[in-house]
């Protein structure tokens, strides 16, 4: 399974704050610690870009609740043009899609909604 996948299977399996950005990234640090991944929190990839964790040195995991799908593709395109960045995980309560992969790097989302079904 790839850090990915199970990135995702993570977040969906668990009911995290949709609300506040910030508790939901606390949420979320408190899920990778009890499943004993490596992470780093507000990496910053550039004088610009910012991601909310890195996973295993090479997974970006990006937090949105809000803001428009165009911008937030955006947003993940830049973060994908980085050497640092292996793989791409969005996770979000937006209902959006993304492609395989951006910029060749593969990508994926974690719907948070499903942790609430």
């Amino acid at each position: 399974m790839t850090v990915r996948a199970q990135i995702v299977d993570l977040l969906t399996s668990h009911r995290l704050t949709l609300s506040d950005e910030k508790a939901l990234q606390e949420e979320m640090a408190a899920v990778f610690l009890k499943a004993d991944l490596a992470f780093r929190r507000e990496v910053r990839l550039s004088a610009d870009d910012r991601v909310d964790f890195l996973v295993n040195e090479a997974c970006a995991v990006e937090v949105k609740i809000k803001g428009s799908r165009r911008a937030i593709f955006r947003q993940l395109e830049r973060y994908c043009e980085h050497d640092q960045v292996c793989e791409l995980v969005l996770a979000t309560n937006i209902p959006m899609g993304l492609p395989d992969d951006i910029c060749g790097k593969p990508v994926a989302i974690a719907n948070l909604a499903r942790g609430w079904l």
